[in-house]
């Protein structure tokens, strides 16, 4: 799904460097492309800010053993960009392969990313990464909350190290 076609703007071409080196496992590339005070929120981690967006992306590259990504810029101009990539993987925690379908927005500001939102269904991934949990009570705030605290947890101790 890797789509280059029609990358010609600066800020698409940030975008694909982005995604290339996420397929690479490349977490400190990934987080080169953000401003030093650029948000990130998605369904798991939310309002993440400054340090811990590209924090995150090396955790999750460090922690992605077998972690295969495929993507599609959909746009990108002056100030806004989009696109849709894929994941699969092995969550550690249950050993259970999860495959994500994400949409990403961003916003550029001179040339890097100052905010990026993304977005996929919270429940199909809990039913895929938590198993017969996360099918009887993956939709549910109590779980889903959880799983919030435990990846901010997550992330906190990595930026720690």
């Amino acid at each position: 799904m890797v789509s280059r076609g029609a990358v010609t703007h600066p800020n698409a071409e940030t975008l694909d460097r982005f995604y290339r080196a996420f397929q690479a496992k490349d977490g400190d590339a990934m987080a080169g492309v953000y401003a030093e005070d650029a948000t990130f929120s998605d369904p798991v981690f939310r309002d993440l800010r400054g340090r811990e967006v590209g924090g995150m992306w090396r955790m999750l590259c460090k922690r992605g053993k077998d972690l295969k990504v495929e993507y599609a810029v959909l746009s990108a101009d002056d100030t806004r960009g989009e696109a849709r990539w894929e994941a699969w993987y092995t969550f550690s925690a249950t050993g259970r392969k999860v495959h994500n379908t994400v949409r990403s927005s961003f916003t550029f500001q001179d040339g890097e990313v100052a905010a990026q939102v993304d977005d996929f269904d919270l429940y199909a991934w809990t039913r895929m990464a938590l198993g017969p949990m996360g099918l009887l009570l993956g939709w549910s705030p109590l779980v889903q909350n959880k799983v919030r605290r435990t990846a901010r947890g997550g992330l906190e101790a990595f930026l720690a190290k």
